[in-house]
């Protein structure tokens, strides 16, 4: 197992140093084959390329389709219009919970969270300026928007990694809706509550919104130009009823939101190129970033030393529930990748729990929905999308990871304890 252990500790080490993980993956693959005595062109252009290129054929059309989605609404101002709706209703003083749902809606309805950041940082700073928030929470906000609840444990939710687990377990984005609900819950009102309490702390500390400097300046959005918030927000909404009340295939809910978003926007049909180029172009980044860690992932599950670690993992002696949770959390740590370390995950150990549910009449349901929200317990400092999001809002590690860790590792595990306690009663 030193091969797998060295390997895992130079992607976490070289991930946090800035080093893309198109380089290291393939780079860190080469030295686990090395130590585990396999050959190294053979774990690069088989195993390594074939874990890569699987991942890619299975999921690409979600990331591109999602990610054009998500741009168009962000450049036709649909995202900003009903992100402005909501700040209205909620009162600018309410900066922390208007940012919240904004964000929230957004990613429930189908909106990348790498495209929500960009739609939403330049209201979230104007509400921060006018309730006086200290910037600092602005990341943990979002993080609590998007990256949690939205992302993995409301049923329905469109958003890669509540989609990735269909295949495996045979479920639907539905699956386990009130274990799902529960997380939801949990993550939700324990972030929002933690966060008002840093408010106040930094509050009594003098820390108070500062502008942002340099690249990160927000240009002022003039809300009159902005298209009409119920036409921007009929395509969310369309999104996540085609895929679950229809049992429409992801893509074709996607296609849908795609055409009404230019359908209420047809007079700035001069917009749409770019915007479908600009989400393309993001698609394939995204894709290839995950593709890598998973092709890693290959590399990792196919050396000798990995029968050692499934057995550990098996051997837990806890449910099965807790031991798939634990695999999938650690691998998404690992590689800094909510759904690079489910897909890996799933991979290697999927067929298995596939297996010792039906042999002991375990439900798939609570497999998915457990999968899901373990994979989003996992942000450790070198998180891609937290880096993107650090890079965005111009703040760093120091300023603000203390808070994510709260709200997107440590409550995310509670929730995910939480669910796997109520999967073994039975409830799903």
């Amino acid at each position: 197992m030193l091969s797998i252990i060295i390997g895992l500790i130079l992607l976490m080490l070289l991930a946090y140093l800035g080093w893309s993980i198109i380089w290291i993956a393939p780079l860190v693959s080469g030295v686990v084959a090395l130590l585990s005595g396999m050959n190294i062109l053979d774990s690069y252009t088989g195993t390594y390329m074939e874990g890569f290129v699987g991942f890619a054929k299975d999921y690409f059309p979600i990331f591109l389709f999602g990610a054009v989605f998500g741009k168009l609404m962000e450049d036709t101002g649909a995202a900003q219009s009903v992100a402005y709706k909501i700040t209205n209703l909620i009162g600018k003083k309410r900066a922390i919970l208007g940012m919240l749902l904004s964000t929230a809606i957004l990613t429930y309805g189908g909106v990348s969270l790498f495209v929500a950041v960009f739609a939403v940082y330049p209201i979230a700073v104007a509400m921060f300026r006018e309730a006086n928030v200290s910037r600092k929470l602005l990341p943990t906000t979002f993080v609590l928007g998007a990256f949690t609840f939205t992302m993995t444990a409301l049923p329905g939710t469109p958003q890669i990694q509540n989609i990735i687990p269909i295949n495996t377990f045979q479920t639907g984005p539905f699956a386990a809706p009130i274990l799902g609900l529960v997380a939801g819950i949990i993550m939700a009102v324990g972030g929002y509550f933690y966060l008002t309490f840093r408010q106040s702390r930094l509050d009594k500390q003098g820390d108070q919104f500062t502008e942002p400097e340099g690249d990160n300046q927000v240009k002022e959005i003039n809300e009159d130009e902005l298209p009409n918030w119920i036409l921007s927000i009929i395509p969310l909404v369309v999104v996540v009823v085609t895929l679950n009340l229809f049992d429409m295939s992801i893509l074709i809910s996607l296609l849908i939101g795609i055409l009404l978003i230019m359908l209420f926007n047809i007079s700035d049909y001069k917009q749409f190129i770019g915007a479908i180029n600009g989400g393309a172009s993001g698609s394939v980044m995204a894709t290839i970033n995950t593709s890598a860690a998973v092709g890693f992932g290959s590399v990792v599950t196919a050396s000798p030393g990995f029968t050692s670690v499934k057995e550990m993992i098996f051997n837990i002696p806890l449910s099965p529930y807790f031991s798939e949770a634990f695999a999938v959390s650690l691998l998404a740590m690992i590689t800094g990748s909510a759904s690079g370390g489910m897909g890996i995950a799933l991979e290697a150990l999927g067929q298995q729990y596939y297996n010792i549910a039906i042999e002991q009449g375990l439900s798939l349901e609570a497999f998915h929905r457990i999968t899901a929200v373990a994979s989003g317990a996992s942000i450790l400092p070198h998180n891609g999308a937290l880096l993107t999001l650090f890079t965005v809002m111009g703040l760093t590690h120091k300023d603000s990871y203390k808070d994510v860790f709260v709200v997107g590792l440590l409550i995310p595990i509670v929730a995910t304890i939480a669910i796997i306690l109520l999967a073994m009663l039975g409830i799903n």
